[in-house]
């Protein structure tokens, strides 16, 4: 296997040299300090958070978790609309570890708007004061409660997806696999977004990407720590990494972005082209030149309006 690099060159998509150029290196280990990096998401995301949005209307709810303990969710309804729509569990990403907001992320709320949909976000527990499996527990328990409030909260059951990005993406794909695997709801549609996968390191992209100023593979390598624990065996469960899941077979049609430069690269595509196999439909989109959750930091580019503008059209016209 070849050895890793943490100085390897990068070639970012020309819209993006720029904001690159700019980039701080990150700590080797981001979650060292978690108390900071939960407080330096917030800042990241502060531009992105505007006090209201008019396209949407939102109501905070708790509900029963898996354990006995409570979920705090946020519905999201498009502004002004009526009657049945279809339903979208967003699960928020942040290495398993941060990435709550004080509000709806924005692309919760775009979800929402875009999509026409009601949407649920959820506070799952996270690590590490809550390692797998609380976090994807307390996902698919409100999978459950949202299927089961359809009516309530004015959502068509047969239009339920789940969707989010990195580990949000790894906790949509968990849930998928929950819900086939328990005889749980019917879920329409899992949309993937640069979605972390497998706890292992084997892929060339993981040793590829390893510029400081970016996400990259040893980072991901503390990701995965800070989830599962240091000390794990070699059996991670498939609820944990869906890349170890031996049968996707059954799964709902999927949608899976990719980036260039993300060290998450080559196991999206791997999923994707597993569920190809297990004859799951699937669109993949793949952003050269561009790294992991880059639309944080270069929100006003068109490479990022485009990249967003797709994902949702791939949601829309599933659920549509």
């Amino acid at each position: 296997m070849p050895s890793r690099s943490t100085t390897t060159a990068v070639r970012p998509h020309p819209e993006l040299a720029e904001t690159l150029d700019r980039l701080a290196p990150r700590p080797a280990d981001p979650y060292a300090d978690i108390d900071a990096v939960r407080s330096g998401f917030r800042q990241l995301m502060a531009p992105l958070m505007p006090a209201h949005d008019p396209r949407v209307t939102v109501r905070e709810l708790t509900v029963p978790g898996p354990d006995g303990n409570s979920l705090d969710v946020q519905v999201l309804r498009p502004a002004g609309a009526e009657g049945v729509l279809p339903g979208v569990l967003y699960l928020h990403g942040g290495g398993f570890a941060y990435g709550e907001l004080d509000g709806p992320s924005p692309m919760a709320r775009n979800a929402c708007a875009a999509v026409g949909a009601v949407v649920v976000n959820v506070h799952y527990r996270l690590a590490p004061e809550h390692r797998y499996p609380a976090g994807v527990e307390d996902c698919y328990a409100t999978l459950e409660w949202m299927a089961a409030a359809a009516d309530e909260l004015g959502i068509d059951r047969g239009r339920i997806a789940v969707t989010g990005a990195s580990a949000g993406g790894n906790l949509s794909a968990a849930v998928c696999l929950m819900a086939r695997d328990r005889q749980g709801p019917r879920i329409a549609f899992q949309c993937l977004l640069i979605p972390c996968l497998d706890d292992r390191d084997r892929t060339a992209s993981r040793r590829r990407i390893g510029d400081p100023r970016i996400i990259n593979g040893l980072g991901i390598a503390r990701t995965w720590d800070t989830y599962l624990g240091p000390g794990r065996g070699p059996d991670t469960p498939a609820y944990a990494a869906p890349a170890r899941a031996t049968d996707l077979a059954g799964l709902p049609p999927a949608y899976v972005l990719t980036c260039g430069l993300d060290p998450l690269r080559d196991e999206g595509l791997e999923y994707a082209r597993r569920l190809m196999e297990a004859d799951v439909p699937v669109e993949v989109k793949d952003v050269p030149g561009a790294w992991h959750f880059f639309e944080a930091y270069a929100p006003e580019s068109d490479l990022a309006r485009r990249t967003t503008d797709h994902w949702l059209t791939a949601l829309r016209t599933a659920l549509t």
